[in-house]
């Protein structure tokens, strides 16, 4: 892990790199979604047998229910019993987030009220590299079941019988084991085997990325969700816990990101140290080598005004604030979460606090949140007007209209005069 200055000169260099590999990532991801818009099954078979090495013709694209049942028979009591644990969890904040229905009388005669309705069908995107992401499966379906979402698809390429098991104590019955840009496409589309969805959620790689944000003019998504990103920023804390925050969000892929942001360069050199002998007690093939080999830095800031400003122009998927947290979070105005003091260990937030872990990557936390309960919903605004509410409104909205030339607007409401 590299120490190098904060500079106009590193920050532009280090948003560059996210540019790059958004732009590649689209041209490859459109190739492939454009494909099984047109072929259907056809290209989702190719694309599947190409990037994943499953043929989808000698194997069922979905997993049977008696699969789902013997998978939920087939693990350990102590991983239900985290299930349940991160589950319960993630239920609880998924209800506070649900947005209320509500009726208000703005003036005489004039209400207006507020309707919720769960999405009739969704797909969940659960990212199955090495190992797949149960984690992802419990914060993308949990929300949708208290949402009161009808039907939920699952996808993922390589679903494990932990996983399996996980769909089956979630209350899943559709899981297709299909992965990718060629995956996204198909929910979004449809096919003659996968049905289209009103919705897709989930987090993916770059390419997994790109297809959701060209397919959204056909069918919505819930949120740029690409390779992960950390920040940890920080002018004093325990290096060993940095390092390891650092090292464990490095580990979801070859590309993620991980950052410490300091004044300190004491701090800098231990947490150097401490990151490179944790790098070394993992497996030879373990992504969080590649990925701190290729984008983990240490930024040296030259106050912490400048610190806090570069987070909150790069607005982080993961930030920490390990040591005076309080005063700092006043300062941070982008991010998709926060991890407050040193007891916070990212990948608390991964699985069991019960806040949401799909979150705005790539410079998206300047925008918004991560995912929650409403993103499951639709509101519908209705307005109710008595002849009294009309007789109040009418003369204005007749010299509104008329201002912006719309006379059929005008004539909509002298009519009822």
């Amino acid at each position: 892990m590299r120490i190098i200055p904060l500079t106009k000169a590193s920050e532009k260099r280090l948003l560059r790199t996210r540019e790059h590999h958004d732009g590649e990532a689209q041209r490859v991801a459109a190739r492939i979604v454009s494909d099984v818009r047109k072929r259907g099954d056809a290209a989702l078979v190719a694309w599947t047998r190409k990037l994943d090495g499953v043929d989808l013709q000698r194997q069922e694209v979905w997993i049977a229910a008696r699969g789902l049942e013997t998978a939920g028979k087939s693990v350990e009591r102590h991983y239900l019993r985290a299930l349940k644990h991160a589950a319960r969890n993630v239920r609880r904040v998924a209800r506070k987030q649900l947005p209320e229905r509500w009726t208000i009388e703005v003036e005489p005669g004039v209400k207006i009220s507020q309707q919720v309705h769960p999405i009739d069908a969704i797909g969940c995107y659960i990212p199955g590299g090495r190992f797949a992401l149960i984690s992802t499966l419990m914060m993308t379906v949990v929300p949708a079941k208290i949402a009161g979402v009808k039907r939920i698809v699952v996808v993922c390429p390589r679903p494990n019988k932990e996983l399996l098991a996980a769909a089956h104590f979630l209350g899943v019955r559709e899981v297709a084991c299909i992965g990718g840009a060629q995956a996204i496409a198909a929910l979004a589309f449809g096919t003659e085997s996968i049905p289209r969805v009103d919705k897709i959620f989930g987090p993916g790689n770059r390419y997994v990325t790109a297809a959701k944000q060209l397919v959204s003019s056909d069918c919505a998504i819930d949120l740029p969700a690409g390779p992960t990103e950390a920040i940890v920023l920080a002018t004093e804390g325990n290096p060993r816990w940095i390092a390891s925050d650092l090292v464990a969000q490095a580990e979801h892929a070859p590309d993620a990101g991980s950052y410490l942001v300091t004044t300190s360069n004491r701090l800098a050199r231990r947490v150097q140290t401490e990151v490179a002998r944790q790098l070394s007690l993992l497996p030879p093939a373990n992504p969080a080598r590649i990925s701190m080999k290729r984008t983990g830095t240490i930024f040296v800031a030259a106050s912490l005004e400048a610190a806090c400003e570069f987070v909150n122009r790069f607005a982080p998927e993961h930030l920490s604030l390990p040591d005076n947290g309080g005063a700092l979070l006043k300062r941070i105005q982008a991010s998709g979460t926060v991890f407050l003091g040193s007891w916070s260990a990212q990948p608390l937030g991964d699985y069991a606090s019960g806040s949401n872990h799909v979150l705005p990557t790539g410079g998206w936390a300047r925008t918004r949140g991560g995912l929650s309960a409403a993103d499951f919903v639709k509101c519908i605004s209705v307005q109710s007007i008595s002849r009294r509410g009309f007789a109040r409104l009418a003369e204005d909205v007749q010299a509104l209209a008329r201002a912006e030339g719309l006379l059929a607007h005008a004539n909509a409401v002298e009519v009822r005069r």
